[in-house]
């Protein structure tokens, strides 16, 4: 489908004065009340876990939304775009990224861009216990990778309840991804991730020793540095060009065969332009890209309205609007 031009994202309040305070102000001060849910523990089939967070009124329709880099069912936009759907007449699962919900996994092993197994099991899970008749894949961030890549590898082997796919300031060029966080203006960013997942290293090797040599955290100088010495073996990756490469959404979105929206604002501070790519996007037949200008890394706020506008521009296009 054409890259879709023109945006109809009205632009941030004036308060957010570029793309580093639309990204930063909504994730440290907003808040959203009035979503409880309920949690589901689901075994994985190499004994492992994820925490399932569900709404469930019995409704026919089900948005399952996948959350960013060290984030969880709990963040602002996670929660903001369950309330909306349910408004609507939908369920929700957001589900959590293995060690994402509150207690460390088993496994010698995390989560990551490119894990769509877990994802995988999560709809069979789904579709094999409860009768939904539509379904809907929505992620942010890294999850929009995940939804993006997830939906490009099975193709038309996709199965058929699953009708829209939304991706949302997503990092579809791993490498080039890695390089925007490494610019010196990106610094905030690159040292909060980097604490966290740190952290989440150390557990690992103090679980598994021997699996993990934390003395390399002195040899990170790049990002690329950590994904090599830690993000690529405990995923099972090669190295770092590995992960880069077999984790990019981009290198496997010409296999999508649903109607498929990747948001990215172009002043996300953490995207470069080849995670937008207009390209694919032009010949493409079921993916739509739309680039405002502005809106940030999961930002997007609108004036005097409880929702972004990313999230009620998801909802318009799982129920029918380009």
């Amino acid at each position: 489908m054409p890259v879709l031009r023109h945006s109809s994202y009205p632009g941030a309040p004036r308060y957010l004065i570029n793309g580093h305070f639309e990204t930063i102000i909504p994730s440290i001060l907003r808040k959203v009340e009035g979503v409880v849910y309920e949690r589901e523990r689901l075994t994985l089939a190499d004994g492992d876990f994820v925490d399932l967070d569900w709404i469930d009124r019995r409704r026919d329709k089900l948005v399952i939304m996948t959350h960013g880099l060290e984030g969880d069912s709990n963040r602002h936009y996670i929660k903001a775009t369950a309330k909306l759907f349910v408004q609507q007449g939908w369920d929700v699962l957001a589900w959590n990224c293995r060690s994402c919900s509150g207690e460390m996994n088993r496994a010698f092993r995390l989560y990551n861009h490119g894990e769509i197994g877990d994802i995988a099991e999560v709809i069979t899970h789904v579709l094999q216990t409860k009768p939904y008749c539509e379904v809907a894949l929505v992620g942010f961030s890294m999850g929009g990778n995940i939804v993006l890549k997830y939906a490009g590898v099975h193709g038309r082997e996709l199965p058929d309840v699953i009708r829209k796919v939304v991706a949302v300031s997503s990092p579809t060029d791993l490498e080039a991804s890695a390089k925007q966080l490494d610019l010196p203006r990106n610094r905030f960013y690159r040292n909060r991730f980097m604490k966290k997942l740190i952290i989440k290293m150390q557990q690992k090797a103090d679980l598994f020793p021997g699996k993990l040599d934390m003395t390399k955290l002195d040899q990170v100088r790049l990002w690329r540095d950590f994904d090599h010495h830690f993000s690529a073996p405990v995923n099972g990756y090669r190295d770092a060009d590995d992960f880069y490469a077999q984790a990019s959404a981009v290198n496997y979105m010409a296999g999508i065969t649903v109607p498929t929206l990747l948001v990215n604002a172009q002043n996300d501070p953490l995207l470069s332009p080849e995670c937008s790519p207009a390209w694919l996007a032009e010949k493409h037949p079921y993916l739509y890209l739309e680039t405002p200008k502005t809106g940030g890394h999961v930002g997007f706020a609108v004036r005097g309205d409880e929702f972004s506008w990313a999230e009620r521009r998801a909802l318009a296009f799982v129920i029918g609007s380009v």
